[in-house]
């Protein structure tokens, strides 16, 4: 018998249904996300299922049974478990959420935040169908049709990233910059992709004199965006503009331009530099955080690497060959890839930041 065969057949088995159960458990951070769970949770304390059920306003049936999931699970504990024998019902028990789960699961800003990326997997689910179409047909599928989950989930994933990293570490980086946006009358700051907008206001918090204008081509994220800085009493310091980086350069000149995760998903990434470029004060900067992955194809890959490569397969190539003429970068946008662009789209310089993260890459472009 060839145990090799064997032992490897059998570590792909164990692998996948390691992999199935934490999809399933995604699934239910979705529900309890969505549905406000683990909200109630958290202000309200210890539940019953039946007080869950009329606090969260979800049918009672339904709520048993994803309680007793999520502690079987171990993302809730049981406070009071009826006893074995004791007659108690199991309408009785009282779950918990923990105040380091709740930091996962419920606290937007907070670092340890990555319970979006349920919501990153419900887009992605509603829209597998059309992506097997894509790759039969060669098309794409375009980032609207994922949908609000898939959008929440961008947003929130890297909400914390842009309310603490960037304001601080990211830009810290690059002093002379920070100096420049805090010395200057009126700087003006650019946001290219912006998404939801949860960077331009941390950009607005932490420089306000500034201008600040969010750019991005999906009308729903700008639409997210603006009601997003209005909940936060900026909607009067902070712009949104519905457009492609193309119109950036009527809008400039900008003392900084940004592209935070979102240079890859550019159908013509060369030309967006460009008119970035064009869209720059003449001591104007770029700073584009980007994927963490390795500096040349390598397999096997680090857990990063073949995350990147799941966003890739699933989401980023299929959007992004929905644009005709898309150059189709995919997720895995590696150093030396965007070094040849900045210099094809006329910058002098482009050199990559000291900042350790796990999961970016920073760069710094100069005209």
């Amino acid at each position: 018998m060839d145990t090799t065969t064997t032992d490897l057949t059998g570590q792909l088995v164990d692998r996948l249904f390691s992999a199935t159960v934490s999809a399933l458990e995604l699934c239910s951070i979705y529900l309890g996300v969505e549905l406000g769970l683990y909200r109630a949770l958290s202000r309200d304390g210890a539940l019953t299922a039946a007080e869950l059920s009329a606090r969260a306003g979800i049918a009672s049936r339904y709520a048993v049974e994803w309680l007793e999931q999520q502690a079987v699970a171990g993302l809730l504990t049981v406070d009071q478990p009826a006893a074995p024998g004791s007659g108690a019902d199991a309408g009785d028990r009282r779950y918990r959420l923990d105040p380091e789960h709740a930091r996962v699961l419920v606290d937007v800003d907070d670092p340890a935040h990555v319970a979006p990326f349920a919501h990153l997997l419900a887009g992605i689910g509603s829209v597998l169908p059309a992506v097997a179409a894509a790759y039969r047909e060669g098309g794409g599928v375009a980032y609207a049709a994922y949908g609000p989950a898939f959008r929440y989930g961008q947003g929130h994933i890297n909400r914390p990233a842009f309310t603490h990293q960037l304001p601080a570490a990211w830009l810290g980086a690059m002093p002379d910059v920070v100096s420049r946006l805090e010395s200057a009358s009126r700087p003006r700051i650019a946001d290219v992709g912006c998404g939801q907008g949860w960077s331009v206001q941390s950009l607005a918090r932490a420089f306000p004199r500034a201008w600040v204008d969010g750019i991005d081509a999906d009308s729903a994220s700008i639409h997210d965006a603006r009601r997003n800085a209005a909940d936060a009493g900026l909607d009067g310091r902070v712009r949104f503009v519905h457009a492609d980086v193309a119109r950036a350069a009527d809008e400039g000149p900008y003392d900084l331009v940004l592209f935070l995760e979102a240079l890859h998903d550019m159908p013509q990434p060369v030309e967006a530099l460009r008119a970035t470029r064009a869209a720059l004060a003449p001591d104007g900067v770029v700073l584009i955080v980007d994927e963490r992955v390795a500096d040349r194809f390598t397999a096997p890959g680090t857990e990063v690497e073949r995350m990147m490569y799941g966003w890739s397969v699933t989401h980023c190539l299929p959007s992004q060959l929905a644009d005709r003429g898309s150059v189709a970068t995919g997720t895995v946008l590696r150093p030396g890839t965007l070094h040849r662009w900045a210099a094809q789209a006329g910058f002098t310089r482009s050199v990559d930041l000291p900042v350790q993260d796990a999961c970016f890459r920073l760069y710094r472009l100069e005209r």
